[in-house]
């Protein structure tokens, strides 16, 4: 076993503290909840509303909407985009994307996206000043980074969108629950024949050397190049659901049975036997120097 620690997070306790340190006002609602942060203050987006907590204090500094819409309902992970905009959507009748100011809480855009007709379960991806997001309707929506505003037709990809879409800097990769990575030039609009991975892939691909690497319900990693051409590297006995981690050469990713394994690229070797947790992993791994967190 390599010299990597294994840490384990109850990220609902993490998301109960930081609501606890919201002046007990809030009304939890018992759904996901979505996490972000910078070096200043944390995002939770939970229920009715989506909160910016001060990192240093634990204390609340402002929450969007400050009362209670049933319109509204958050638990997709708000993104934190270059400009100084915070994006997260509503899974509730309206299907509201939004623009905050991290700092205050209060709109950047004059109106909300409401085009799409779905959950927004995923968060975006932004990439030229424009922003690239997934719903659960099944299209992919192409948005001005400025005014939120439509910039191009959306994408019709089929299945719903639960993933946020990455890129290699060139190409945009898209999973989907219908079993397909869906792959997109930016540039023209242009998609590519879909890829059936054999299962659902409710979680982002992770960009490596020459290509990406997707976990699904097919219980395996595959790895893909820009052209499309796919092989299978490695299996898991149980569904993969969350994103694979990649740093230094190994990919380290989980099933569903809480088997954790580490995948040596180069030698195609796993360096871990029967490494396993006591419950089912979910979430993306996430690797932080010596040490994988994993929820």
């Amino acid at each position: 076993m390599n010299k990597k620690k294994i840490i384990l997070v109850l990220v609902v306790a993490l998301a109960a503290l930081l609501l606890s340190a919201c002046g007990g006002r809030s009304t939890i609602v018992n759904t996901w909840s979505g996490l972000s942060a910078d070096a200043e203050r944390a995002y939770l987006a939970s229920g009715s509303h989506v909160y910016g907590v001060d990192a240093a204090t634990g204390k609340e500094i402002w929450r969007f909407p400050l009362e209670t819409d049933s319109n509204l309902l958050f638990y997709a992970n708000p993104v934190l985009t270059e400009d100084g905009q915070l994006l997260v959507g509503s899974e509730g009748n309206t299907h509201e994307l939004v623009s905050l100011n991290p700092a205050t809480g209060k709109e950047n855009w004059v109106e909300p996206f409401l085009d799409a007709k779905g959950r927004w379960v995923a968060s975006p991806l932004v990439l030229n000043e424009r922003i690239y997001a997934p719903n659960s309707d099944g299209f992919l929506y192409t948005l001005d980074l400025k005014t939120g505003q439509s910039v191009a037709d959306p994408i019709e990809l089929g299945g719903a969108l639960w993933a946020t879409p990455i890129s290699d800097g060139e190409l945009i990769y898209v999973t989907s629950l219908d079993h397909h990575l869906h792959i997109i030039d930016p540039a023209t609009g242009e998609t590519a024949e879909p890829l059936d991975l054999g299962g659902a892939s409710p979680s982002s691909p992770v960009v490596g050397e020459d290509g990406v690497y997707i976990g699904s319900f097919d219980s395996t990693i595959q790895f893909v190049t820009p052209s499309g051409e796919n092989e299978i590297i490695a299996t898991a006995p149980d569904w993969i659901w969350g994103t694979p981690s990649l740093d230094n050469g190994v990919l380290y990713y989980a099933d569903l049975s809480g088997n954790l394994f580490a995948l040596d690229l180069e030698s195609n070797t796993q360096l871990w036997n029967e490494l396993k947790t006591d419950g089912s992993v979910v979430a993306n791994l996430l690797v932080v120097e010596d040490q994988i967190y994993i929820a």
